[in-house]
């Protein structure tokens, strides 16, 4: 797909599972299951869908996903599967080498979007993925996963974002807006304190990233939304907001966790918002 000034290529980081009502918060199982089937944990899957934009002199990457620091307890609590998906298979399978990477958005903190940017080097360590990168936060972000509420604090891994900080890397925004020509930065605070969706813009349709405020195509209705979510009805006013927004100026959605839908045109149907068109990436 190419908008804008740059081609956009998806980059399948692998799957894990959630709990399917912390997914779906408070909408009854009855009706999420038949969207999202559990397994006997209640568990459903989950992608870590990201995005590679090429274009610019740049190759600018979209979250990271959860990466491969986990042990094995954790690995066991998600379910974390790399057999046919991951950061550096598809990164690889696009012809991009990680220090070709030259900056990360990072939508926001939690593990499962910011795991993959840092790794164990050759020395055990724990440093940047992409040498050359730069990685961009919002700051107000970046103080809540270092002060989290007890609600979210073990969605905030210090390995994932400490050493950024260390090795000068970590980029803290201050503002939204622009970012890079034909790339904007749209802020909201209802998932967590200052995530930031990212709008690729193009002449004919634009694209949004739209992180953990609509986390699958299943969560397109305004009151299906997350359990995770800190404040769940500023979560209800900001998809009534950035959906009419879709709608009004033809964007796209990406979504960031739906395993079997990656992008899709949405439209306002007689009850709610609803998907209309599957767009194969």
């Amino acid at each position: 797909m190419h908008i804008g000034n740059y081609d956009v290529k998806l980059v399948d980081a692998g799957r894990f599972r959630l709990d399917g009502g912390a997914m779906f918060g408070v909408v009854p199982k009855v009706l999420w299951e038949r969207k999202s089937p559990p397994d006997e944990k209640n568990r459903i899957r989950m992608a870590t869908n990201c995005l590679l934009l090429s274009g610019a002199n740049k190759n600018i990457l979209i979250d990271t996903g959860i990466g491969y620091k986990s042990d094995e307890k954790f690995a066991n609590i998600f379910a974390i599967d790399y057999s046919e998906f991951d950061l550096n298979r598809s990164l690889q399978n696009l012809g991009i080498q990680h220090n070709e990477i030259t900056d990360v958005i990072l939508t926001h903190l939690h593990f499962d979007h910011t795991g993959g940017a840092t790794q164990f080097n050759d020395n055990g360590q724990i440093a940047a993925t992409f040498p050359n990168a730069k990685y961009y936060v919002q700051k107000n972000q970046l103080e809540w996963a270092k002060n989290p509420l007890e609600k979210d604090r073990a969605s905030f891994l210090k390995e994932n974002f400490h050493p950024l900080e260390e090795s000068g890397q970590l980029v803290v925004l201050e503002k939204t807006g622009e970012l890079f020509p034909g790339i904007e930065l749209i802020r909201v605070d209802g998932h967590t304190r200052a995530q930031q969706l990212v709008l690729i813009r193009g002449v004919e349709r634009n694209l949004l990233f739209a992180g953990d405020l609509v986390p699958t195509s299943n969560h397109i209705p305004i009151p299906w939304v997350m359990g995770y979510d800190n404040e769940p009805l500023k979560t209800i006013q900001e998809k009534k907001e950035i959906l009419g927004r879709v709608v009004r100026e033809n964007w796209l959605l990406f979504f960031e966790h739906d395993p079997d839908i990656r992008c899709a045109a949405v439209r306002k149907g007689v009850k709610d918002y609803e998907l209309h068109e599957v767009i194969e990436f």
